[in-house]
């Protein structure tokens, strides 16, 4: 597999693992697709943030880090820690009995309402920051330089592919993950995708410490 193939397809993999998740905006989003309210614009504008604070922590954190490499490594195995104790929250929510449910009771929102619920789903979670530009940026910034393009575009594409779903599918998912097996067996791929990754990326770093 090129090169290139190889950091697309891994960026794409902890990008969704990341956002694949029950909570407020894919909530919001289903809800949305649900309705059938505003679903394009909805989902446009959670890609595109996405997409803007990918790029963002993936070349501020490469610029920063250029001629830091032992930062660099310490975050890496500091994202490395942190994916693999989310693969492990994954893992245990598995063995709950939680399925995600929309409400498609009440009146209906403006474009302008929903647009704003959708910045406040988006952009007031610190979650947001955490994984697009803190996690996401510093294994983006682990990359080549020539590289990085394609993390961020893996990344995003991974984004946009869930939101679309999410959103556009509703009334065909929401039957789905109405059912707790559902979000268990996805809990369960989550989790140990983000074990894999951890492991990938210790290996990485461990590598480029010489060891």
């Amino acid at each position: 597999m090129p090169l290139t193939s190889s950091v697309f397809l891994q960026a794409w993999a902890l990008s969704l693992g990341l956002i694949v998740a029950i909570g407020a905006q894919n909530a919001f989003v289903l809800r949305q697709g649900l309705r059938r309210e505003h679903v394009a614009s909805v989902v446009l504008f959670c890609a595109l943030s996405d997409a803007l604070l990918i790029g963002a922590g993936v070349l501020g954190m490469g610029q920063a880090l250029g001629e830091r490499p032992m930062v660099a490594q310490a975050l890496a195995l500091a994202g490395a820690v942190f994916l693999a104790v989310y693969g492990w929250q994954a893992l245990r929510r598995a063995l709950q009995q939680n399925g995600l449910l929309a409400n498609e009771d009440g009146d209906g929102l403006s474009w302008a309402a929903a647009m704003a619920q959708t910045a406040a789903f988006t952009l007031l979670n610190p979650h947001v920051y955490l994984d697009t530009v803190l996690l996401v940026g510093s294994i983006g910034a682990q990359q080549p330089v020539g590289l990085q393009p394609w993390f961020v575009a893996g990344a995003s594409s991974a984004s946009l592919f869930w939101f679309c779903a999410l959103g556009f599918g509703a009334r065909w998912l929401a039957p789905l993950f109405a059912q707790p097996r559902a979000w268990q067996m996805l809990d369960i791929l989550i989790g140990l995708t983000m074990w894999v990754l951890a492991g990938m990326l210790v290996v990485h770093t461990v590598a480029a410490m010489g060891f």
